[in-house]
């Protein structure tokens, strides 16, 4: 029993929704496990003031709990190469489509606050340019869409086009 109303939580699983669709990805098709995350989350939102994966120990100090506010750093990796996020909010298309099954996920959040914090941009010296970015930078060749991570976002949030359609804009990864 949680002190969520009703209504808030439809609102809000309705807004999950449509930022996923906007940005070209997809809840779990189990609606009723989906609309319990959203109330999870909405409790984390109550718990913290902001939004903490429900399927992860937050910290409670929202700088130490960057990577795992919802959508965490990790979303898209996971989704790429399981089907499914974390906590399996967010599947592939091919799993809200039931094509196929999510399986288990593994943590890929360092268990070690100070190795998260290495995941951090390091902010470049004036004059240096961009050579202080702690991840590579990807370009959607489409629409011209940047996302600084590891690997290419799944599907572009701009115009929809898939992975194969981003390239590498500028390497980075000088703090890993």
């Amino acid at each position: 029993m949680t002190d969520i109303d009703k209504s808030r939580l439809a609102g809000f699983y309705r807004q999950l929704q449509r930022q996923a669709q906007d940005g070209g990805y997809f809840l779990n098709p189990d609606s009723g496990f989906a609309m319990e995350l959203a109330e999870s989350l909405l409790i984390n939102q109550n718990r913290y003031g902001y939004q903490a994966c429900p399927c992860r120990l937050a910290d409670g100090e929202r700088e130490l709990d960057q990577d795992i506010i919802c959508p965490c750093d990790y979303r898209d990796e996971d989704l790429g190469e399981y089907g499914a996020c974390y906590c399996a909010l967010y599947v592939s298309k091919e799993v809200a489509e039931r094509k196929k099954q999510a399986g288990s996920i593994p943590e890929r959040r360092p268990p070690d606050p100070a190795d998260r914090a290495k995941r951090k941009p390091v902010p470049s010296a004036p004059g240096t340019g961009l050579s202080g970015l702690a991840y590579p930078v990807w370009r959607c060749r489409v629409c011209g869409y940047l996302a600084a991570r590891d690997t290419p976002p799944g599907v572009c949030p701009v115009c929809h086009a898939e992975k194969d359609r981003f390239e590498l804009f500028m390497p980075g990864g000088n703090t890993r």
